[in-house]
């Protein structure tokens, strides 16, 4: 019901920024809150932040100050801000939507993109 696209992965240094961005398309569905997840080899998915449609924004503790989440309600977008990057950054960024569906259980699921690689070289 849902697909997203990512965009603006790269390569950076030290004290760097990027801006990722994440759309959102698809029918029959209500977005509840809209993030952003980092992996890397050998660990598991964690959440770096995330937006509710009514904009309470949550963030892990290694990124408070430095990154910022926001959303485009009326396009079906979030966008990551990530400021004063360090090598410790560096991860395949996911983007994560949470959606309620258009029927009589009217479930809550998760959707993923498809990774967007984040390199900071010191």
């Amino acid at each position: 019901q849902v697909q997203l696209v990512e965009s603006g992965g790269g390569l950076v240094q030290a004290g760097g920024s990027l801006r990722l961005s994440c759309a959102a398309s698809g029918s029959r569905f209500i977005i509840v809150s809209m993030g952003w997840y980092r992996q890397t080899p050998g660990k598991e998915r964690d959440v770096v932040a995330s937006i509710t449609s009514r904009g309470t924004t949550n963030y892990a503790t290694s990124v408070k100050g430095r990154f910022t989440v926001s959303r485009d309600n009326a396009k079906n977008t979030v966008h990551l801000q990530m400021n004063s990057l360090t090598p410790e950054d560096t991860a395949v960024y996911y983007c994560n939507v949470r959606a309620k569906t258009l029927d009589w259980l009217g479930n809550e699921y998760d959707y993923w993109g498809q990774g967007t690689q984040v390199t900071v070289s010191s």
